[in-house]
């Protein structure tokens, strides 16, 4: 049953992902695939509580509300702007559809897959210990609230004319330089531990790790530091006050 939960969230990845890449090919832009990313989870939590055999709500629920938000969040930021850098660089280096094909959507399809094991695997086994799941979910709840109020206080800051050209080093942001970040790879560790009522749930550990990887060594706090510090002489020295992850108390000169 859990083998054919996951065929059936692969077919559903594959369907959402396609009409994103056939709407991104007619825009003639592709980072409308940020906005899938967060909805794709939402999509594989919801086709998993759908088939569950033994149905674990708190787990899907969670999973579709973040993803919901990221999604909204993430299209309401990059409505009426150019196309993120990324992708325009990732198209320029592409050797035709097939290329783009290949090293965005199937790669990221292949990831949404792998990332989500945790909360489809918890449909099928019994749910946590009641102290497991109280844990799991203040973990996730700590990393919904970095996350969101995060990226609140980011698009205030943006909003206000008065801040054009500076730096956001102000609210949670004075204490870690990625709360969205941090956020997220808190959300799936808790996300995970609402999936270890059983070995099975446990062995999914590598999911959040990697989901943890990519925010940290991967496409995204690397990427976003290296933008920073060639776009705002100043990032140099908020980095060295800021914890890179972590919320820490930040350092005095």
């Amino acid at each position: 049953m859990f083998l054919t939960n996951l065929a059936v969230s692969a077919g559903a990845i594959v369907v959402l992902l396609g009409l994103v890449f056939a709407i991104s090919v007619r825009r003639d832009r592709h980072d409308l695939i940020d906005v899938a990313w967060g909805l794709g989870f939402a999509v594989v939590a919801a086709v998993s509580l759908v088939l569950a055999a033994q149905p674990n709500v708190l787990i899907a629920v969670l999973t579709m509300v973040w993803g919901v938000r990221l999604a909204v969040y993430i299209g309401v930021r990059n409505h009426g702007k150019p196309e993120d850098p990324r992708y325009v660089a990732i198209r320029e280096r592409a050797n035709g559809t097939l290329t783009l094909v290949y090293k965005v959507y199937l790669t990221q399809g292949m990831i949404l897959l792998f990332v989500s094991l945790p909360v489809q695997a918890a449909q099928y086994i019994p749910a946590p210990p009641v102290w497991l799941q109280v844990i799991g979910v203040l973990v996730w709840l700590i990393g919904f609230v970095f996350e969101t109020v995060g990226d609140w206080q980011l698009s205030r800051f943006k909003a206000d004319p008065a801040n054009k050209g500076k730096l956001m080093t102000t609210g949670l942001w004075r204490y870690t330089r990625h709360p969205n970040y941090f956020g997220d790879a808190a959300v799936w560790a808790g996300l995970y531990l609402l999936a270890c009522g059983t070995w099975w749930g446990a062995a999914t550990i590598l999911s959040p790790v990697l989901m943890t990887w990519l925010l940290v060594k991967g496409s995204g706090k690397p990427l976003t530091e290296k933008h920073m510090r060639k776009s705002r002489p100043e990032y140099a020295a908020y980095a060295d006050r800021t914890s890179g992850f972590f919320p820490l108390p930040p350092k005095h000169a």
